[in-house]
């Protein structure tokens, strides 16, 4: 009898542990697959831009930002952008005449910043807000963004 019990324990773990290696399985495979579809989905926009041809730059010069004062403060500050927007041939024209909005929702974002902050902030912090409220603005207007990225080219904070 008791090599029946030790049998049937045995096989309750192999068991068991297929059930744990088929169920661990299963959950890496969909979380891998998410992953992969969306690596895919930017694999496929990288392709479809290689496809539109050779990036073109355009600048959207001197944005000029007052800073949110704080407390206490008894000056102004300033702060002085110059804009990158990379685009391509074929939205390059479209993206021309999207330059005044694109001005105004940078002095938008900007200009809630206070000077502690924008001093503390990188170049990279700075580009990854504007590229948010790009994509927040375009969305609400419902438009497709004629750009894809927008990069800092020059930054004075006075």
């Amino acid at each position: 009898m008791n090599k029946k019990i030790i049998v049937a324990i045995a096989l309750v773990v192999v068991v068991g542990a297929a059930v744990a290696g088929g169920a661990f399985w299963y959950m890496s495979k969909g979380a891998h697959a998410e992953e992969t579809s969306a690596d895919g989905k930017k694999a496929a926009k990288k392709e479809e831009k290689k496809k539109e041809g050779p990036p073109k730059y355009m600048t959207v010069d001197k944005v000029i930002i007052m800073l949110k004062r704080q407390p206490g403060d008894t000056s102004s500050h300033y702060m002085s952008a110059d804009l990158v927007i990379t685009t391509d041939e074929k939205t390059e024209k479209q993206a021309k005449e999207h330059l005044p909005m694109l001005r105004s929702v940078a002095v938008r974002t900007l200009s809630d910043l206070t000077m502690a902050t924008a001093q503390t902030m990188t170049i990279d912090q700075f580009a990854e807000a504007l590229n948010k409220a790009f994509d927040e603005a375009y969305e609400h207007e419902g438009l497709d963004k004629p750009f894809t990225d927008v990069m800092i080219g020059k930054l004075i904070i006075e």
